[in-house]
């Protein structure tokens, strides 16, 4: 099966010829006919295989078919994060660049002054965070009422993140007929709640298992103390000359920490997190992606969307409290048919955390000793021998100081 198999534009086979893509994904296969058929369509598929085509090419196809010469804001989509918005907008750019359409981005953390002058001049589609959206709105820059397709891309981070009040304000502005489409990796149970009152007659594409982990993703656990993690993670990289690291930790605090104790230990690396402003998480990103960092360290809520071809190493210095997210971190790697490798470091008291990614992925993850880095056996520790329940592990998370993974309301300017 080729793109051309679903009629799409020249335009956009020249472009999809020209980012190098041989034939459709399952996804993609599933997905396109349902959106250009005018279905509103539920889909889940494995980080990394390629959802955000799957909904851009029917969207700009659908464009190219009822221009009328008149530029007016068509379609939304909404994702969680800046990053995620800036990996979406490049690639309906990268779709689009043979077409007359117009695609805009807005997101907080920015001056809105760029984002109103190309609202200004007008856009077919906008790429947007839920805050800084509702902020366009309300102070008159944006009507979405000719809205004829939504989509609520990584709808589940949406959720996790808080962006429950915010989605249903924007409903509000949005049109009665309308196509809305959700697309994520995993699909929690307020995912279901949400589609109920969102979408109608929807068309369910689910390409894999629910949570399972991508299958070129190999998966080691290491057991270390924890007063050892930074030394580990840093002989790792350095002894097998990864040039490459992404690096998970679970608060903006430790993120800064390492990042700065692993470029003492000489491996060049630099921290993304919330708290970062927006042009410091573009540098970071930009530099890691041209190879002039070896290591980026990074919490869960800003490495959402980090996309990087060819990224083959990512490191869990300290597992999430929400199992969902290990499938998010390990997905950075083994993308587009590439294989990768996770890494996974766990102390003493932090294997209830394991116990709960093992139930989620129905699998056995079982940890080893790497030579020189066994941990102490003398040491011992009650913490967190505790049932698993996502109540208490977010109850961990808050008072931990890193508040990002959190479901609760937070100020506007911490969500946009």
């Amino acid at each position: 099966m080729t793109f051309s198999s679903f009629s799409l534009d020249t335009t956009l086979l020249k472009a999809i010829a020209e980012s190098a893509y041989d034939e459709p994904t399952e996804i993609q296969k599933q997905s396109i006919p349902l959106i250009l058929a005018k279905h509103d369509v539920m889909a889940r598929a494995q980080t990394g295989t390629g959802k955000t085509a799957a909904f851009a090419l029917p969207i700009l196809q659908k464009l190219i078919v009822k221009q009328s010469g008149k530029q007016e804001l068509s379609a939304l989509v909404l994702t969680p994060t800046r990053e995620l918005a800036q990996q979406v907008y490049k690639s309906f750019c990268d779709y689009g660049q043979f077409t007359n359409l117009n695609i805009g981005i807005a997101y907080g953390g920015v001056s809105t002054k760029k984002q109103i002058s190309e609202l200004k001049a007008g856009v077919d589609v906008l790429i947007a965070t839920p805050g800084r959206l509702l902020d366009l709105i309300r102070s008159g820059h944006l009507s979405l009422e000719q809205i004829n397709t939504v989509v609520f891309d990584e709808a589940d981070r949406m959720l996790d993140m808080g962006f429950k009040e915010e989605i249903d304000q924007i409903r509000k502005y949005l049109p009665i007929d309308k196509q809305t489409l959700l697309f994520s990796a995993t699909f929690a149970d307020e995912i279901y709640n949400m589609s109920k009152s969102i979408l109608v007659n929807p068309k369910i594409v689910e390409i894999d298992e629910k949570n399972k982990a991508a299958d070129d993703v190999e998966q080691i656990v290491y057991a270390v103390d924890a007063d050892r993690k930074r030394e580990l993670t840093s002989y790792l990289i350095g002894s097998k000359n990864w040039q490459q690291v992404l690096v998970f930790t679970r608060t903006k605090q430790c993120a800064d920490h390492l990042a700065k104790e692993m470029t003492k230990d000489g491996v060049k690396s630099l921290a993304i997190h919330g708290d970062k402003s927006q042009g410091a998480r573009e540098k970071a990103l930009h530099e890691f992606k041209e190879g002039k960092i070896r290591a980026l360290i990074a919490t869960d809520v800003a490495a959402r969307g980090i996309d990087i071809k060819g990224l083959n190493h990512v490191i869990n210095y300290e597992l999430p409290y929400n199992a969902e997210d290990y499938v998010h971190r390990i997905g950075r790697t083994a993308r587009a048919g590439n294989s990768g490798l996770a890494v996974s470091l766990v102390s003493a008291g932090e294997e209830w955390l394991l116990t709960a990614i093992e139930e989620l992925l129905e699998i056995s993850l079982l940890q080893q000793w790497l030579p020189g880095y066994e941990p102490d056996l003398t040491k011992t520790s009650q913490a967190d021998k505790k049932p698993i329940n996502k109540k208490n592990a977010r109850k961990k998370a808050f008072s931990s100081g890193d508040k990002s993974n959190q479901r609760r309301p937070r100020s506007k300017s911490s969500r946009r």
